[in-house]
């Protein structure tokens, strides 16, 4: 069989539905492989970028590792934003890329870079395939190490010569990754010392999804009777009306929760990740840590270890459970949760004037619970993380390790394949939405059906506040915007703009019972 052949028998046999990216000269053999597979459907992109953010959304939500391609030189190095957004957010990403010929490598070359070496700081692994027939192992590895804790983005880079040789056709099988749990002495020690504490506080993070242990954590909640705070992509594992939610936390500026944190005297951790948050700007004072977690931890003075369990957090939980916890019911003082509920907006009624607050109300209010929201970066991503509650946990995504601009359109699209029967809602400034607007075609090439909301304010809010903040100017922040609603009936897709929230909420029914790919422009002038 041809390379490429043997190269998609590997990738049919991972479970892979989607190849996301654009073709080049190099790539061409594997193109024309996945041409003929019954199983994997390549989706030709309008950029690499956008194809990097599709195969991101889609691995956090399909909890398979997301494929994206591209060709060598500016086809790969324009894959590498969404490639770090990947890693940095614990995505699992497999990366396909052509590559000049072995027999030029060596010399200057056009289009050649050394790509290995470039995407080996973003990436949790990064090689070339040297002889083709090493693909099969090559590729079998390459998802392990991409969905293996704590899951990151990989890149496979194949040499054109190789592309097309003739090699035997052995595929290999594969295998479940490997379950590790902590040793039942690590775990009665845990138990011991949150039996002895009198105010502990639990913390959670996006680990709990990615271990599928949100049950497990809520029945630990549920005994243990603690306040809880989580990071905002651990948004939805607790209902907002759960009396023990101290809601989110990780923010660099008025983080509500941190007196509550500070008043404990012993701090749970659980499938936190550190790329959210530093511990040194939330445990400033230095409280104890349990460490629950699929990996070790990157200890320092600000996070004091006592005990450290590492292994699957599913089985952990479990096995904390089976123990005897005693309860440990206390506030934090001052009405804290009472507090943090009127900070984040959480029981405003909403009122006619377009607002992110507002928008977010009506959002909340006319979605079913399986409803996902995807957040581009800005000033609106902190008013998500503060006053958005999904119904359930990993239905709203949210960039927050590279924190990149202009994932929501393209991550929309990963959405709506990942989960077909999901409603799916991106919210995107002026700013981010331009970056790659133009996957538009690509969704409405596909046939897809979700809501796209543009904040049109005419500038990069965030850097604004934070310039003003800082230097007393917004200089470089202001730009001129297209007609959204025009642009986006060029593309052949539905194109609106409300005047108030009465309206918004009529357009956004309309278009989720619809099912009609639609823009809604919010003129942010009332913000």
């Amino acid at each position: 069989m041809k390379a490429t052949d043997v190269l998609v028998r590997c990738l049919e046999n991972e479970g892979v539905e989607y190849i996301f990216g654009i073709m080049g000269k190099e790539t061409l053999d594997l193109i024309d492989s996945l041409s003929r597979s019954e199983q994997i459907q390549f989706v030709n992109t309008r950029h690499e970028q956008g194809a990097a953010f599709m195969a991101d959304v889609y691995g956090r939500l399909s909890r398979k590792a997301g494929v994206c391609t591209s060709t060598l030189g500016p086809g790969a190095t324009n894959l590498l934003t969404g490639i770090a957004s990947g890693t940095l957010d614990f995505s699992p990403v497999v990366a396909l890329i052509g590559q000049a010929g072995l027999e030029r490598q060596h010399k200057e070359s056009h289009q050649y870079l050394d790509l290995v070496k470039i995407f080996e700081p973003a990436t949790k692994w990064s090689i070339q395939i040297k002889d083709s027939l090493t693909i099969t192992e090559v590729v079998n590895k390459a998802f392990q190490k991409a969905k293996m804790e704590k899951p990151g983005a990989v890149i496979v880079e194949l040499p054109e010569n190789l592309a097309g040789q003739k090699i035997p056709d052995n595929a290999m099988t594969v295998k479940p990754l490997p379950v590790y749990t902590p040793v039942i002495e690590e775990i009665k020690a845990a138990i011991d010392q949150i039996n002895n504490s009198q105010r502990p506080f639990i913390i959670i993070g996006n680990g709990v999804i990615r271990g599928e242990a949100v049950n497990e954590v809520q029945a630990f909640i549920d005994r243990l009777q603690a306040p809880v705070t989580h990071s905002m992509k651990a948004k939805g594992i607790l209902p907002k009306d759960y009396s023990l939610n101290y809601f989110t936390f990780g923010f660099s500026e008025q983080d509500e929760v941190l007196p509550g944190i500070e008043e404990a005297d012993l701090l749970i951790v659980i499938g936190y990740d550190f790329v959210e948050r530093l511990p040194k700007e939330w445990n400033k004072k230095k409280v104890p840590v349990i460490h629950i977690n699929a990996v070790l931890a990157e200890s320092d003075e600000y996070y004091p270890i006592q005990s450290e369990l590492v292994g699957d957090v599913k089985r952990t939980l479990q096995a904390i459970n089976e123990s005897e916890i005693k309860p440990k019911p206390w506030e934090p003082s001052g009405n804290l949760r009472e507090h943090i509920k009127r900070a984040y907006h959480l029981n405003e009624e909403s009122n006619s004037s377009l607002s992110i607050t507002s928008i977010l109300q009506a959002i909340e209010k006319r979605t079913c619970e399986n409803t996902i929201v995807l957040s581009d970066v800005g000033s609106h991503k902190v008013a998500i993380a503060r006053t958005y509650q999904p119904k359930k946990p990993n239905k709203l995504i949210i960039s927050n390790g590279l924190a990149s601009m202009g994932i929501a359109i393209p991550g929309a699209i990963g959405a709506k394949l990942a989960c077909p029967l999901d409603p799916v809602i991106c919210i995107t400034g002026d700013g981010g939405a331009l970056m790659n607007f133009a996957e538009i075609e690509t969704a409405a090439r596909l046939g897809l059906s979700f809501v796209i909301i543009v904040l049109n304010d005419s500038k990069l809010k965030l850097e604004e506040q934070m310039m003003m903040k800082k230097l007393g100017n917004d200089f470089g922040t202001a730009f001129g915007n297209p007609d959204f609603v025009q642009l986006a009936r060029s593309f052949g897709i539905k194109g609106v703009q409300p005047a108030n929230v009465h309206e918004f909420e009529t357009m956004l029914d309309e278009a989720l019972t619809k099912k009609e790919l639609t823009l809604i422009e919010i003129q942010m002038e009332n913000e």
